[in-house]
């Protein structure tokens, strides 16, 4: 057997393998998320250690469904931040914590950004390939509680490994695809403000009510009913005020040099993402239940839609934003599928223009795009994030009355994960 490389998949073409297998379905059942607090000391949730919030979310897929938890074979959370308290498998630590079967094992599990989806994805996988008939896959990520890089590995902390692989932070990532593609100051705030009024519409117009738990304190009494890092009242004017987040580090810091060290075609990297145009650091988690026809039939439960594919792959880690494109192309082709066959298109607003770059490179209507809005506007709890906006898609294919739709988002160190869904 010899694998061959399709000039549009982003260097990779699954290889060509003929097995005989039983594949099951994997069947969504439910989801629930939290509102998204503020990623601060002030912020609404900051007073919910990160076990807190995962719990309430384990109980609101319990009580919603009438579940027996018995049934369940697992509970996976990606985690971004797998330390101090949100570390010590905090899945297990939350399967206990919500009075769940003693029976229900827990993982924790680490994709960076892509965890929450890499948890649904292995949670498909697992009731797929019938070594389980019900998982719980989801996400937790406090980011209040914590600070970005408190899980810094020899990728980016390493002096010597990060010289080989020409680290640079996100942010000059992002900048680096503004210059190469010819993404404008104004280009990327113009996407930012459309993600701020898509939002506000959708929470105006009731979109995500059905799928959003209010979390409570100790007292029972509702902390935070809705996300509160959006800014509505966004505007290009306000946002031109704003100065690059990056342009210190870049200069200043070396990592300009680095990039372009990497990408010698570039002749400067213009530094054009600020907070306005980037995602929003919040506190978040949320859950999504995933089983077989069987486990729907025993916990009397009907399917609303099921995951019929899903792919990870690498991509160069200096500029480390692109895979978005590559993995779409990947698993496109190992579902034998093409833009034309997903109805709406979910993905992480880690910046402006990581989504803008994907548009262009699979050549897609920003109509069918984030049509809610996304990241930029409600906020980017890391670990949790792909499982929320999984959810997201599945609730908007069932508003409008559409079939099928994909979920993917960029991940650190260079790589991207993409799912695509279908509506029941």
């Amino acid at each position: 057997m010899r694998d061959t490389v399709h000039p549009d998949s982003g260097g990779y073409e699954c290889p060509r393998i003929h097995l005989e297998i039983d594949v099951a379905e994997a069947f969504i059942y439910d989801h629930v998320r939290t509102p998204r607090g503020k990623g601060r000391s002030d912020g609404s949730l900051h007073e919910i250690p990160a076990i807190e919030l995962a719990t309430q979310v384990l109980a609101a897929l319990r009580d919603r469904n009438g579940l027996d938890t018995s049934l369940l074979d697992d509970v996976i959370l990606g985690c971004a931040q797998p330390v101090g308290e949100q570390g010590g498998n905090i899945a297990r630590g939350a399967v206990v914590n919500a009075g769940y079967a003693h029976v229900v094992p827990g993982q924790q599990i680490h994709r960076f950004c892509a965890s929450g989806l890499e948890a649904v994805n292995t949670a498909a996988a697992l009731v797929m390939s019938g070594q389980a008939n019900a998982v719980i896959g989801g996400g937790i990520e406090c980011m209040s509680r914590t600070f970005m890089g408190a899980d810094s590995g020899g990728w980016c902390a390493d002096p010597g490994v990060a010289y080989r692989n020409y680290y640079a932070p996100q942010g000059i990532g992002a900048d680096m695809i503004a210059t190469l593609d010819g993404f404008s100051r104004t280009d990327v705030d113009a996407y930012a403000v459309q993600s701020q009024q898509r939002a506000a519409e959708a929470w105006k117009a009731g979109r995500f009510k059905k799928s959003i738990l209010p979390i409570h304190d100790v007292l029972g009494e509702i902390l935070l009913d809705h996300d509160e890092h959006m800014r509505p009242g966004t505007t290009l004017e306000t946002l031109s005020t704003l100065k690059a987040s990056f342009e210190g580090m870049g200069m200043k810091g070396g990592f300009d040099a680095v990039a372009l060290e990497r990408y010698p075609e570039m002749e400067a990297v213009s530094h054009v993402h600020h907070g306005g145009n980037s995602s929003g650091i919040v506190d978040g988690s949320a859950g999504v239940l995933v089983g077989s026809a069987e486990f729907g039939k025993a916990a009397g439960l009907r399917p609303r839609g099921r995951i019929k594919g899903f792919a990870s792959i690498g991509s160069e880690p200096t500029i480390m934003l692109t895979a978005p494109a590559d993995v779409t192309n990947k698993l496109f082709k190992r579902m034998g599928m093409t833009k034309k066959d997903i109805d709406l298109f979910e993905i992480n607003e880690a910046f402006a223009a990581v989504v803008m770059r994907f548009m262009r490179a699979i050549g897609l209507d920003p109509a069918i795009v984030n049509v809610n809005g996304g990241a930029i506007a409600m906020g980017h709890p890391l670990g949790a994030t792909g499982a929320m906006i999984l959810g997201t898609l599945l609730d908007e294919l069932e508003r409008r009355d559409l079939e099928t739709g994909l979920i993917t988002l960029c991940v650190g160190n260079g790589m991207g994960t993409a799912t695509i869904i279908e509506r029941i």
